[in-house]
């Protein structure tokens, strides 16, 4: 399938699909800050991901990449401290890394495809 628009990347997807589990997760957490730290960065994932998409050059788009890559460690960095702080159970943590793992394993291998297509001319 060709990619035509940000929409039909498999990352954007999942990574759409890791800022909503994050959103419904700490939805009643009380601790503002947190919430809004943590769903800020999940949020980042896929946007970066869309922006990066109509990027002028593919290295250009890589860097958003890099980018998302970075968001969704910071979202898994909050995650470990979720659990630590008691906002959420360690089996909520442990589907919360996962998704992260999942998000941050796409990206890596798109820009590894990417990358392969700048390299060879």
């Amino acid at each position: 399938m060709k990619v035509i628009k940000f929409e039909d990347l498999i990352a954007w997807q999942k990574a759409q699909d890791l800022a909503v589990e994050i959103y419904n997760a700490f939805e009643l957490t009380r601790d503002f800050a947190f919430r809004s730290q943590i769903r800020s960065a999940a949020i980042f994932v896929s946007n970066n991901i869309a922006e990066g998409f109509d990027s002028r050059s593919k290295r250009e788009f890589m860097r958003f990449l890099g980018i998302a890559r970075n968001s969704s460690n910071e979202v898994k960095s909050m995650c470990y401290w979720a659990q630590r702080l008691k906002h959420i159970e360690v089996s909520k943590k442990n589907d919360l890394l996962f998704l992260c793992e999942e998000v941050t394993r796409i990206i890596v291998g798109l820009t590894k495809s990417i990358q392969d297509k700048i390299e060879v001319k």
